[in-house]
């Protein structure tokens, strides 16, 4: 038998990545600083970073989820981030839009399923499934998209708790937010007012505008909090449809937060999207620590201007950016509306590839693919756009 000296031996994991203590009274920099460079908590590290990073450099921050992050009282924080420009759109499936209608209308949500069940009673609240029918209803005819549509009408209701909805938030501060439930898994699917083609018709439309904003999802990160099945699904459609229309998304960084590890999230969402093209990261744990945790730290990084490495290369014509992709526009969402958004001269006068300018003209020539705030007037400038003059 052929021994190894312990100093000859490699190992995978050195002091300079152990841990600090943590004294008591010390910032919140120090809490970051002192965790571990090793496993999950580098992962923690990586995707604050990759945040942080991604809203200095101007690239979206696209938030997706189920409904739980709600339910666990995450709404003040993510209405918060929205109304910041930290997470620059919301994507969720038809649940957030019951407990959301729920907390702005009672400040209370989630049914007590086991108690109500034995008896027929789950799932038949008169108004929560009232307004999803509504906005589906409105949203077919006008081709506004289910998102845009509940927002609309529950921030016209006024409802008593709406300083808790992520929903009136998100219309007060213009972020672009998509609905995509699926049929039969949410409970207004049971009420007298359901109508299957008024919701197919309504989510279409914003499953459209899902699609370009994952378009333009190079250099930014796409989050999926706590979403299993629908969300990783979604995205991964809506990255194959970009790429086959020849936008590369080159340097997307992706993460999945769940209590859970799973299939879908782990390849549609961790893994496919990115092999080739950038970075995805899996953290686990409960939804009401990790997600305020990872977005504090992202805060902090840019506070700090900490981004571990360098943002997309400058361009001294218009101080830098990705490369700006290149591709068909898709057809826009809505009845008796063509293929193309009507082109606007550019206000930049940069013709580099990678201008930023692409950013804030929605209808400009260079940036075709933003359509999506183009279609939630008065949206809040993020950290990044702020002093920028504005599209002539």
């Amino acid at each position: 038998m052929t021994l190894t000296g312990l100093s000859e031996r490699r190992s995978t994991v050195d002091a300079g990545s152990f841990g600090k203590a943590f004294p008591a009274g010390a910032p919140f920099k120090a809490f970051m600083d002192s965790l571990p460079e090793i496993l999950g908590s580098r992962d923690l590290r990586r995707a604050a970073r990759a945040v942080a990073r991604a809203r200095a450099a101007g690239r979206p921050v696209m938030l997706a989820m189920g409904g739980h992050p709600i339910k666990v009282g995450l709404g003040p924080l993510i209405r918060s981030l929205a109304e910041d420009g930290f997470v620059t759109s919301l994507s969720a499936n038809g649940s957030v839009l019951i407990h959301d209608f729920e907390t702005a209308s009672v400040g209370a949500t989630s049914e007590d399923v086991a108690a109500s069940l034995s008896e027929g009673r789950f799932g038949v609240t008169a108004e929560t499934g009232a307004f999803v029918c509504r906005a589906a209803r409105e949203a077919a005819a006008s081709g506004e998209g289910l998102g845009r549509a509940a927002c609309r009408i529950l921030d016209e209701t006024s409802p008593p708790y709406a300083a808790l909805s992520v929903l009136v938030g998100l219309r007060r501060s213009g972020t672009p937010f998509t609905v995509h439930p699926a049929l039969g898994t949410d409970v207004f699917s049971i009420h007298p007012d359901y109508d299957a083609g008024e919701l197919g018709r309504a989510a279409d439309a914003d499953f459209r505008l899902f699609c370009r904003l994952v378009a333009d999802l190079e250099g930014g990160v796409f989050i999926n909090l706590g979403s299993a099945v629908i969300m990783p699904e979604v995205f991964l459609k809506a990255v194959s449809l970009a790429r086959n229309l020849g936008f590369r998304q080159e340097g997307l960084f992706t993460v999945d937060m769940d209590f859970a590890r799973n299939y879908r999230p782990r390849v549609n969402v961790v893994e496919r999207p990115v092999q080739g093209r950038g970075r995805g990261v899996s953290l686990t744990g409960h939804h009401e620590i990790m997600f305020p945790l990872l977005m504090a730290m992202a805060r902090e990084y840019a506070r700090a201007g900490d981004f571990d490495e360098p943002a997309w290369p400058a361009s001294p014509a218009c101080g830098g950016g990705p490369p700006m992709p290149r591709g068909r526009p898709l057809p826009r969402a809505g009845p008796g509306r063509s293929g193309r958004i009507r082109p606007r001269e550019c206000p930049c006068p940069c013709e580099a590839s990678c201008c930023r300018w692409r950013l804030a003209p929605h209808e400009a020539s260079c940036c075709r693919w933003r359509l999506a705030p183009h279609d939630f007037p008065g949206r809040r400038e993020g950290p990044a756009q702020r002093g920028r003059p504005g599209p002539s």
